[in-house]
């Protein structure tokens, strides 16, 4: 461990490696092929995460299309005609910056060691040096030799390896980020075709297609999910950065000169829905793009605080036309868009909103996790907002024999029309609260003596502890209306 960490580092790095272990002993996550040693950087989900991942994924999809009139889905195939990525830039430029430290053969991006230099440095005080150093990172971002560039900067600012404390590095060299594949019996160059880095791809070259069947105009967005890949050589943190992820993308297509309007319009709702699901304002931050691509015109990213630090959750860009112009050079098929108020032609510009599911994921259960004393004891809970938490509810007998586990079955049966439930008749019931409490249900359902006589129940909520006795014909309501309320205060 590098001596420069501090405590606090020390100690979040602690609470990650909490989190990381119970993502695996109650069932969100697992390293993929594990009987075999894993295959690094991929890694499965498991009953509860899968649970969690979906509820995402369908929050997302609810405010991006269900709630725009304008917006509308699409599925495109992970395989791609090659030349899609030709038109795009990615066989040519999509490169990372890589660097090695030569001790402990550990490799790294160029430009994320200089910016956390930089961010070292305005902690420390040294704004002014923080931005001459910022000033030379922008200039090397845009450099013919961007490597030798960067490399300049971490040599004569001494950025030592985070992980050694090693000050012992390789040059820069750019590393394409894509994997590729043969399509066929025969194995030729002509039939190489690439896994796709991203999802965006598929949405431009459908443009067309969903614009006539859907019956839409401009401005309107075309939304998708799904999986793309990329051979990160820098891949750690768990979850974090993989080389099979996904993605949940909406390309919004509008009118030349009023992309900024749309793009503010975006930038806010998207920080908005992080909020919405519970994410603490204070956790989240907006970063501006030092380095413009050369067609985008505006571009930020929305940043979270995870415990190894603040890193990119979504990305919101302004493309300008580049890619259906790309891609209406490349394929020779006319893609403008005949304009019936003006009477214009014109290919329209994009405005991009883009989010790493597996990175929501990870920074829910990081946002969720707790360890609280109660009555002398550590309790750990994972506060999920209700909405998306695996098991909204969990219905305990209080003992199992007589007539407690046949209600506590009729009433499981009867909130599964409306809820995932979890029913557990094992173990002391404080003991049952602590195994729901570590995977964020939301509302335990406790079925006693009083039940037999008076037909209530016990409900206990995950965050405060209180109980209350709620008639069990009334349960599905009450839970529903406490689901529908705002998210439970962190």
């Amino acid at each position: 461990m590098s001596p420069q960490l501090s405590f606090a580092a020390i100690f979040m790095s602690d609470v990650f490696e909490k989190i990381v272990s119970l993502s695996k002993r109650r069932g969100f996550v697992f390293q993929s092929s594990e009987i075999y040693g894993g295959l690094s950087a991929t890694y499965d989900y498991g009953p509860l995460g899968v649970e969690l991942k979906r509820n995402i994924r369908e929050r997302w999809w609810q405010a991006m299309v269900y709630r725009h009139d304008n917006v509308v889905g699409i599925d495109a195939a992970i395989l791609m005609h090659p030349t899609v990525w030709k038109a795009s830039g990615h066989v040519d430029a999509f490169n990372d910056p890589l660097i090695d430290d030569k001790q402990s053969k550990m490799r790294y991006r160029a430009d994320q060691l200089i910016e956390n230099h930089i961010r070292r440095l305005h902690k420390k005080g040294r704004d002014e040096r923080a931005e001459a150093v910022h000033t030379r990172f922008v200039a090397a971002m845009n450099a013919d030799d961007m490597p030798k560039a960067l490399h300049d900067i971490i040599i004569s600012e001494e950025i030592h390896a985070p992980d050694s404390g090693a000050f012992d590095w390789t040059d820069v060299r750019q590393f394409n980020l894509m994997f590729d594949t043969l399509v066929g019996p025969v194995t030729e160059a002509e039939n190489r075709i690439y896994l796709r880095p991203e999802t965006a791809q598929g949405i431009f070259v459908n443009f067309h297609n969903v614009r006539e069947s859907a019956r839409q105009q401009v401005p309107f967005g075309i939304a998708q999910t799904g999986k793309a890949f990329r051979n990160e050589i820098v891949a750690r943190q768990f979850i974090f950065r993989m080389r099979e992820f996904e993605q949940m993308e909406m390309q919004y297509f509008v009118k030349p000169g009023t992309q900024l309007e749309a793009f503010e319009a975006w930038r806010a709702e998207r920080m908005q829905w992080h909020i919405d699901n519970g994410i603490r304002p204070e956790k989240l931050r907006w970063h501006q793009h030092d380095k413009l691509a050369h067609y985008a015109d505006a571009a930020f990213d929305v940043e979270y605080e995870f415990p190894f630090g603040w890193q990119e959750l979504e990305g919101i860009h302004s493309r300008t036309d580049f890619d259906l112009d790309a891609h209406q050079e490349f394929s020779g098929k006319n893609l403008q868009y005949f304009d019936p108020q003006t009477q214009e032609r014109y290919i329209p510009y994009v405005v991009e909103t883009s989010v790493g599911l597996d990175r929501t994921v990870l920074m829910t259960l990081c946002e969720a996790y707790r360890e609280e004393e109660v009555r002398g004891e550590t309790r750990t809970v994972l506060r999920f907002h209700p909405k998306l938490a695996p098991y909204k509810v969990a219905v305990f007998p209080l003992v199992k024999k007589g007539e407690m586990p046949e209600i506590g079955h009729a009433i499981e049966a009867d909130l599964q029309r409306h809820f995932n439930v979890f029913f557990d008749q094992k173990g002391a019931i404080g003991r049952r609260y602590r195994r729901m409490d570590e995977i964020g249900t939301p509302f335990c359902v406790t079925v006693d003596g009083d039940t037999l006589e008076d037909g209530t129940v016990t409900v206990r909520e995950r965050d405060s502890m209180a109980q209350v006795r709620v008639a069990k014909e009334s349960l599905s309501t009450y839970i529903l209306d406490k689901l529908n309320q705002t998210a439970i205060a962190a």
